[in-house]
Protein backbone atom coordinates (compact mmCIF):
# COMPACT_ATOMS: atom_id res chain seq x y z
CA UNK A 1 0.00 0.00 0.00
CA UNK A 2 1.42 3.53 -0.66
CA UNK A 3 1.62 6.29 1.46
CA UNK A 4 0.79 8.66 -1.09
CA UNK A 5 -2.76 8.48 -0.56
CA UNK A 6 -5.41 8.07 2.78
CA UNK A 7 -7.15 4.62 2.60
CA UNK A 8 -10.93 5.29 1.73
CA UNK A 9 -11.95 1.52 3.50
CA UNK A 10 -15.33 0.60 3.70
CA UNK A 11 -16.72 1.02 7.14
CA UNK A 12 -14.61 4.37 7.37
CA UNK A 13 -17.95 6.45 9.72
CA UNK A 14 -18.11 3.27 11.59
CA UNK A 15 -16.24 1.99 15.08
CA UNK A 16 -14.53 3.65 17.76
CA UNK A 17 -12.45 6.52 17.44
CA UNK A 18 -10.60 6.03 20.68
CA UNK A 19 -9.39 2.38 20.28
CA UNK A 20 -8.45 3.46 16.91
CA UNK A 21 -6.11 5.90 17.93
CA UNK A 22 -4.89 3.35 20.69
CA UNK A 23 -4.06 0.58 18.08
CA UNK A 24 -2.24 3.54 16.37
CA UNK A 25 -0.19 4.83 19.15
CA UNK A 26 0.42 0.80 19.57
CA UNK A 27 1.67 0.86 15.99
CA UNK A 28 3.85 3.78 16.47
CA UNK A 29 5.43 2.54 19.40
CA UNK A 30 5.91 -0.79 17.10
CA UNK A 31 7.52 1.64 14.58
CA UNK A 32 9.84 3.68 17.11
CA UNK A 33 11.51 1.02 18.85
CA UNK A 34 11.88 -1.67 15.96
CA UNK A 35 11.69 0.36 12.84
CA UNK A 36 8.50 -1.18 11.28
CA UNK A 37 6.99 -0.07 7.85
CA UNK A 38 3.32 0.60 7.25
CA UNK A 39 2.46 -2.27 5.85
CA UNK A 40 3.79 -4.19 9.12
CA UNK A 41 2.37 -1.75 11.49
CA UNK A 42 -1.03 -2.32 9.93
CA UNK A 43 -0.89 -5.91 10.23
CA UNK A 44 -0.32 -5.05 13.65
CA UNK A 45 -3.11 -3.27 14.36
CA UNK A 46 -5.39 -5.99 12.29
CA UNK A 47 -3.58 -8.42 14.55
CA UNK A 48 -4.94 -6.63 18.17
CA UNK A 49 -7.85 -7.94 19.98
CA UNK A 50 -9.72 -4.46 19.45
CA UNK A 51 -9.42 -4.17 16.00
CA UNK A 52 -13.20 -5.23 15.39
CA UNK A 53 -14.43 -2.62 17.49
CA UNK A 54 -11.87 0.14 15.81
CA UNK A 55 -13.33 2.54 13.17
CA UNK A 56 -10.92 0.84 10.11
CA UNK A 57 -10.54 4.02 8.08
CA UNK A 58 -9.98 6.57 10.98
CA UNK A 59 -7.12 4.30 12.12
CA UNK A 60 -5.40 3.12 8.24
CA UNK A 61 -5.98 7.81 7.32
CA UNK A 62 -4.26 8.39 10.95
CA UNK A 63 -1.34 5.84 10.77
CA UNK A 64 -0.71 6.63 7.19
CA UNK A 65 -0.74 10.33 7.95
CA UNK A 66 1.65 10.34 11.10
CA UNK A 67 4.34 7.89 9.09
CA UNK A 68 3.59 10.06 6.18
CA UNK A 69 4.08 13.17 8.34
CA UNK A 70 6.34 12.20 11.07
CA UNK A 71 9.31 14.55 10.16
CA UNK A 72 7.03 17.20 10.01
CA UNK A 73 5.19 16.69 13.12
CA UNK A 74 8.39 16.42 15.09
CA UNK A 75 9.71 19.49 13.65
CA UNK A 76 6.19 21.43 14.87
CA UNK A 77 6.53 19.58 18.27
CA UNK A 78 10.41 20.81 18.70
CA UNK A 79 9.74 24.02 20.33
CA UNK A 80 7.21 23.23 22.73
CA UNK A 81 9.80 20.12 24.00
CA UNK A 82 11.73 21.14 26.88
CA UNK A 83 14.20 18.20 25.38
CA UNK A 84 15.36 16.44 21.83
CA UNK A 85 12.87 14.44 20.13
CA UNK A 86 15.59 11.62 20.23
CA UNK A 87 15.22 11.90 23.92
CA UNK A 88 11.45 11.36 24.37
CA UNK A 89 9.79 8.02 25.67
CA UNK A 90 8.64 5.92 22.87
CA UNK A 91 5.49 6.55 24.18
CA UNK A 92 5.54 10.08 25.11
CA UNK A 93 6.38 10.19 21.50
CA UNK A 94 3.69 8.28 19.87
CA UNK A 95 0.79 10.25 22.16
CA UNK A 96 2.68 13.49 21.08
CA UNK A 97 2.50 12.28 17.03
CA UNK A 98 -0.82 11.21 17.24
CA UNK A 99 -2.23 14.77 18.73
CA UNK A 100 0.17 16.85 16.12
CA UNK A 101 -1.45 14.99 13.47
CA UNK A 102 -4.67 15.70 14.36
CA UNK A 103 -4.30 18.83 15.37
CA UNK A 104 -2.83 20.19 11.86
CA UNK A 105 -4.79 17.69 9.77
CA UNK A 106 -8.18 16.89 11.48
CA UNK A 107 -9.56 20.29 11.79
CA UNK A 108 -13.32 18.30 12.08
CA UNK A 109 -11.92 17.54 15.48
CA UNK A 110 -12.22 20.60 18.30
CA UNK A 111 -8.89 21.06 19.35
CA UNK A 112 -9.51 19.79 23.27
CA UNK A 113 -10.30 16.51 21.78
CA UNK A 114 -7.57 16.09 20.23
CA UNK A 115 -5.47 16.90 23.24
CA UNK A 116 -7.64 15.08 25.54
CA UNK A 117 -7.12 11.79 23.23
CA UNK A 118 -3.42 12.04 23.17
CA UNK A 119 -3.37 12.76 26.66
CA UNK A 120 -5.37 9.78 27.27
CA UNK A 121 -3.27 7.77 25.56
CA UNK A 122 -0.08 8.83 27.57
CA UNK A 123 -2.16 8.35 31.01
CA UNK A 124 -3.08 4.76 29.78
CA UNK A 125 0.50 3.48 28.70
CA UNK A 126 2.92 6.23 29.64
CA UNK A 127 5.05 6.84 32.79
CA UNK A 128 3.80 8.61 35.89
CA UNK A 129 3.68 12.38 34.61
CA UNK A 130 3.87 11.43 30.98
CA UNK A 131 0.45 12.57 29.94
CA UNK A 132 1.06 15.84 31.99
CA UNK A 133 3.91 16.58 29.41
CA UNK A 134 1.58 15.63 26.58
CA UNK A 135 -0.65 18.06 27.56
CA UNK A 136 1.54 21.02 28.19
CA UNK A 137 3.18 20.44 24.85
CA UNK A 138 0.03 19.84 22.92
CA UNK A 139 -1.69 22.94 24.30
CA UNK A 140 1.70 25.22 22.82
CA UNK A 141 1.35 23.63 19.86
CA UNK A 142 -2.46 24.01 19.62
CA UNK A 143 -1.92 28.53 19.90
CA UNK A 144 -0.48 27.82 16.55
CA UNK A 145 -1.59 25.01 14.68
CA UNK A 146 -5.13 26.01 15.72
CA UNK A 147 -4.48 29.37 16.51
CA UNK A 148 -8.28 30.38 14.81
CA UNK A 149 -10.19 27.88 16.59
CA UNK A 150 -8.65 29.35 20.07
CA UNK A 151 -9.76 32.99 20.44
CA UNK A 152 -13.44 31.28 19.48
CA UNK A 153 -13.13 29.12 22.33
CA UNK A 154 -12.46 32.01 24.69
CA UNK A 155 -8.75 31.23 25.08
Amino acid sequence: MSLDKPSRAAGTGRGSRPISRELVLRALYERLTAGSDFPGLLAFAEEADEYAEANTGFLRELLEGVLKQMQALDKALAPHLDRPVSELSPVEHAALLIGAYELGHSLNVPYKVCINEAVNLAKKYGGTDGHKFVNGVLDKLARVARAVELPAAGR
